[in-house]
């Protein structure tokens, strides 16, 4: 693959092993040059940590792009992640306009839900913002989980739910605009989850073990490693498994240290991806 320089838009925590700070380092490694577009900094991610700090760099996004125009500087995909507003997918609609090359490739996380609810202090009105950056700015892929993806399609989330109900859900994104679809989290039984992929017509799953304890950043160790995969040649199904099995093993390296909470050990676990990807 030629050499590739892609752009990520999402907030930084600074400590918690998540956003850029897992991105940055997964994307780097799958021989990507990756520029950075920060949302906002946090001193930590949000979840058990308290008095976090938060600055808010919403204003500074359009400054930055202009900055990029001025220097004719290009991008060969954008892969977005957590975006804390509307205004903020507004300017990254611009930035996808402005600053991506013909033909670069769109990647969209849509991360702003899980176990059927809003993260705080989203409402309707990013839903709707981000429909429009799933389906209207021409995303190549989105990435939701199943909340996500019903609330982007309004189609009532289920919490227990059968292979019907999945395919449902996966055509009414198709009908709203989605091209290729990687739907996370999906399990038909109480010890496995899996990854559904909707590419070039076809429905495939992807199945694998299920750990019982939640790990926090894992979402953006998935989707960042299936950029990287994506971006080196891989179609969207071998990129969703490898993406699967190296966040798989990132939990497995972790999930026996108590005092590892924040996050997973990623970065033990590069070189295996790497090897899935190169070899």
């Amino acid at each position: 693959m030629a050499y590739q320089r892609i752009l990520t838009i999402q907030d930084i925590s600074c400590v918690g092993q998540c956003s850029l700070t897992v991105a940055l380092p997964i994307l780097s490694a799958c021989g990507l040059e990756t520029a950075i577009l920060p949302s906002a900094v946090l001193s930590t991610h949000t979840a058990g940590f308290h008095g976090f700090t938060f600055t808010d760099l919403t204003d500074e996004m359009p400054r930055i792009n202009e900055h990029w125009q001025r220097e004719k500087l290009k991008f060969s995909a954008v892969y977005t992640g957590y975006l804390g507003s509307s205004r903020q997918i507004d300017h990254v609609k611009e930035i996808v306009k402005t600053s991506m090359l013909p033909g670069g490739k769109l990647i969209v996380d849509p991360a702003m839900a899980d176990f059927g609810k809003l993260y705080p202090p989203f409402t309707s009105e990013h839903v709707e913002a981000m429909k429009k950056l799933c389906f209207e700015s021409d995303a190549d892929i989105i990435l939701p989980n199943i909340t996500e993806a019903s609330l982007l399609c309004d189609m009532e989330f289920r919490e227990t739910y059968d292979e019907s109900y999945i395919r449902t859900l996966i055509e009414k994104l198709e009908k709203q605009g989605a091209k290729t679809i990687v739907l996370t989290g999906v399990g038909y039984t109480v010890d496995s989850t899996g990854v559904v992929v909707y590419e070039n017509k076809e429905f495939r799953y992807y199945k694998h073990y299920r750990y019982n304890k939640g790990c926090h950043g894992t979402g953006d160790v998935y989707a960042s490693s299936f950029v990287g995969a994506y971006l080196n040649g891989k179609t969207a199904f071998e990129a969703a498994k490898i993406a699967a099995d190296y966040t798989l093993r990132c939990i497995e390296k972790t999930h026996e240290d108590e005092g590892h909470w924040y996050g997973v050990k990623f970065e033990m676990v590069l070189p295996e991806l790497e090897k899935a990807i190169f070899q």
